[in-house]
């Protein structure tokens, strides 16, 4: 079986799908291991302690104009928001909505802050599921990284939107008046991708950022609770929607590659960088997938002509990029 790190086996397919996308005799103990209960003590192990590396990282500002912070809200109680630091900065900018579902459909809202916050210095109010759990000042342990997998819904990201909207109508609210709610973009990471891509025919979303993830094929064993979604499902996307993958050594690869193929009725585009299924999200201001993401945003939900650039025309910033890859189709 190939070797992945930084939460491998904690952020997308159960191991018996793992190991149907694999094969191999390796995988397919792995699957019955965990089938009976059980995980490999050695993926485990490194996953953990990857885990707890990149939580002990400062947390980035972002490169955006509005640099940005993370916390919580007694009236949005297990979630965390992530916004500019100054709302007051922002001036007659108004905040486009940006829901994430967390990698291993986790409670740690804060696994991926890095890349969190590099969207909301941008202008944007972005809200993630959970609590936070990791980070400089967080005790963590291997027994807490395993205890928050598996513990969000998918209907939390409508909670945080319906919570967005409500707020920026509500008199006394920090955010009255200042976010753009006819703006959404939902978006996840490995499981969270899985999450989002079940507001597809949602009327509030824009747009779909769909990163490290693809639905599983009908011939995955096990593909159950929040994983658990069939392809015809992407029938019911009707707004742009993009992957972000890893490259062919992300186990996402072909599920996002496949899912990619069949998204021929809407504006869609796939990336492709060398960054396996760990991403970029662990790095400073979550590296060069969290810019890739926000040129995007900013052309989607905000129609800079700039930001398009990176995606259309023989020359776009990413087309000419030895480190990306991009297939698109319907995008103009």
């Amino acid at each position: 079986m190939k070797t992945y790190n930084r939460y491998l086996l904690a952020s997308l397919l159960p191991l018996a799908a793992l190991a149907a996308c694999s094969g191999g005799d390796e995988a397919a103990g792995e699957a019955e291991a965990q089938q009976s209960g059980g995980l490999d003590p050695d993926v485990i192990a490194q996953s953990a302690a990857q885990y707890i590396e990149d939580g002990q990282a400062p947390d980035s500002i972002g490169t955006g104009p509005y640099p940005a912070k993370k916390g919580q809200y007694d009236s949005l109680p297990d979630f965390v928001v992530y916004q500019p630091a100054d709302l007051a900065g922002l001036g007659n900018v108004e905040m486009p909505i940006y829901v994430f579902g967390n990698g291993a459909c986790s409670e740690d809202a804060a696994s991926s802050r890095q890349h969190l916050l590099e969207i909301a210095s941008h202008g944007y109010l972005v809200i993630a599921p959970g609590g936070i759990y990791s980070g400089p000042d967080i005790e963590m342990t291997p027994e807490s990284w395993a205890s928050h997998r598996d513990k969000t819904h998918y209907q939390e990201l409508g909670q945080a939107i319906d919570w967005a909207i409500a707020e920026n109508g509500r008199e006394g609210s920090p955010f009255a008046g200042k976010i753009d709610t006819d703006r959404v973009a939902v978006s996840g990471y490995s499981c969270g991708g899985i999450q989002a891509l079940k507001y597809a025919g949602d009327p509030r979303v824009s747009t779909f950022v769909i990163m490290n993830s693809g639905i599983l094929g009908e011939d995955v064993p096990n593909s159950s609770g929040e994983m658990a979604a069939e392809k015809s499902l992407l029938r019911d996307i009707t707004k742009p929607i993009i992957y972000v993958l890893g490259g062919e050594e992300d186990i996402a690869y072909e599920n996002g590659m496949d899912d990619y193929s069949r998204l021929t009725h809407v504006p869609s585009a796939v990336i492709n960088i060398d960054a396996t299924h760990d991403g970029t999200y662990a790095e400073p201001n979550g590296g060069k997938a969290a810019q890739a993401v926000v040129a995007w945003l900013e052309w989607q939900l905000r129609g800079s002509e700039d930001a398009a650039k990176w995606f259309i025309g023989d020359d776009c910033k990413l087309c000419t990029d030895p480190e990306w890859t991009i297939e698109s189709r319907n995008l103009s």
